[in-house]
């Protein structure tokens, strides 16, 4: 009996862990002539097909970042918006599910700008660093959204640099990670950042990215690894992937990189697949990292347009 009692709370403590999901998503970006998108792709687990939800982004955006709360909501924060006044946005936009219905929240960020983000599932996700107006105007700014109110407060510590276009990822429960990206000389850079979501407080990686760039995705597995996806680098796109451990935070770089694409943004199905979503050529290629391996595959399905900069989420 105390074995029978054993699995079932084992199978509810699986069903029930923090980042479990039941899909990813893929909103706005921009594609082919540089027309920037509102349309939200749906890619569902563990099938990976692809629909398009009904409910749009409030605006046009691209460059955003993306916050995952597991099977309450996915967010976009912030962005830029090239069709209406060539803006950059503060407005976060929050889709529902399993409904996959679209509000825009009262809170906005702190600054309007593009970003990436950070989650720690069913508390908080950061929005780290990115470029505001006037074009460029680097940020080290980093906001904390709550997700049981849905409010933005600014941490004390910000970057240690002001930087454009990293790569967000997190280790839910632990920490979020900012990687690379470009600092205000125009030099681009391999430094991690790694904020505690203990207490907000920021340290810096030992090891940096294997190639400094920006523009690229990154996707993560709680608890095993985080992944840094492509980018342009100064000698041009990338498709190398490179694969932080938790907890020792160690680097290595994949055999197999990307193919079909070099500037994805990047979400994931925990436990399960990365995924490395379309590209700087405006391609609809999604590439997947199944885990433990590694191995990649590529979708039968792929986006519903070509599209880089999207903003990625899970829910």
């Amino acid at each position: 009996m105390s074995f029978i009692l054993l699995g079932i709370l084992n199978s509810q403590a699986a069903a029930g862990a923090v980042g479990a999901v039941s899909a990813g998503y893929v909103a706005g970006g921009q594609s082919t002539g540089g027309v920037t998108l509102d349309s939200i792709d749906k890619f569902a687990y563990p099938s990976d097909t692809r629909s398009v939800l009904a409910a749009t982004l409030s605006r046009e955006s691209s460059q955003g970042g993306g916050l995952s709360n597991a099977q309450v909501a996915g967010y976009k924060i912030g962005g830029y918006d090239d069709v209406n006044a060539s803006e950059y946005l503060d407005v976060i936009d929050k889709i529902t599910v399993p409904a996959d219905t679209r509000t825009t929240l009262a809170a906005t960020l702190s600054v309007a700008r593009s970003t990436r983000g950070a989650s720690n599932s069913g508390s908080f996700g950061y929005a780290m660093g990115g470029e505001a107006a006037p074009r460029p105007s680097y940020k080290d700014t980093v906001d904390k959204l709550t997700y049981s109110t849905d409010t933005i407060t600014t941490l004390a510590t910000g970057l240690s640099t002001a930087r454009l276009q990293g790569f967000g990822f997190e280790d839910t429960g632990v920490a979020g990670y900012n990687a690379g990206g470009e600092i205000a000389t125009g030099t681009l850079v391999t430094t991690v950042d790694k904020f505690d979501f203990a207490n907000d407080s920021r340290s810096t990686l030992a090891t940096g990215i294997s190639t400094a760039r920006r523009l690229g995705g990154a996707f993560n597995n709680a608890g095993v690894a985080g992944y840094v996806a492509g980018g342009l680098s100064g000698s041009g796109d990338v498709s190398t992937v490179d694969k932080f451990a938790f907890p020792s935070d160690t680097r290595s770089t994949l055999a197999t990189g990307l193919t079909g694409t070099d500037r994805p943004r990047g979400f994931q199905n925990d436990g399960v697949a990365g995924y490395a979503a379309g590209g700087a050529s405006t391609t609809t290629i999604v590439n997947k990292f199944d885990f433990p391996s590694d191995s990649r595959s590529t979708l039968g399905t792929g986006l519903s347009a070509g599209r880089n900069a999207a903003q990625t989420f899970e829910a």
